[in-house]
């Protein structure tokens, strides 16, 4: 009885490591309702805890992706087709990463999966990518995603530490 109640407190202790670490990094949503259309963004959002953007993408090698959070992938969902520039994206839910170009600036890839943890990301799923514009604003510990209208169309930011990255959509 002694052995099953050891080993079960064993069990217990593991399961609640496993759920902390789980929910390592607190998760948010971003949504936005733009001409009828719901837009959403759910990520996870990891911390700089003193360390730099440099320090953390600034060894990302060109062509190589970023989750856009922590954890369990970015998930975009859109209720009907989205338009960013001259790139069409269907209603659905695909997994959001930013893909580092060789000229230093970045694209958003859109993945036909979802769910996936970590940085399982698979390029053969990717559907489009999108280019993002890369500014400079005020620090962001955490990352940050948001959705906004935008004269007349809606944007979608990503920002941490000093690197805002945004794309707009109709």
């Amino acid at each position: 009885m002694k052995r099953m109640f050891v080993a079960a407190m064993g069990v217990a202790a593991l399961t609640s490591a496993a759920l902390a670490a789980y929910a390592a990094h607190p998760r948010d949503t971003a949504k936005l309702t733009l001409n009828g259309k719901t837009v959403s963004v759910e990520y996870g959002r990891p911390s700089l805890n003193g360390r730099t953007i440099n320090d953390l993408l600034g060894q990302l090698p060109a062509g190589e992706v970023w989750r856009l959070g922590a954890d369990k992938s970015t998930t975009f969902s859109t209720s009907d087709e989205l338009k960013f520039g001259d790139v069409a994206i269907p209603k659905g839910e695909y997994s959001l990463w930013a893909r580092k170009e060789s000229d230093g600036g970045w694209k958003l890839v859109f993945n036909k999966q979802h769910g996936q943890w970590g940085t399982s990301h698979d390029g053969a799923q990717d559907f489009a990518a999108v280019p993002l514009t890369l500014e400079k604003e005020k620090s962001a510990d955490l990352v940050t995603i948001t959705l906004e209208k935008e004269k007349g169309a809606g944007e979608i930011s990503i920002q941490w530490g000093e690197m805002e990255l945004s794309a707009t959509f109709k």
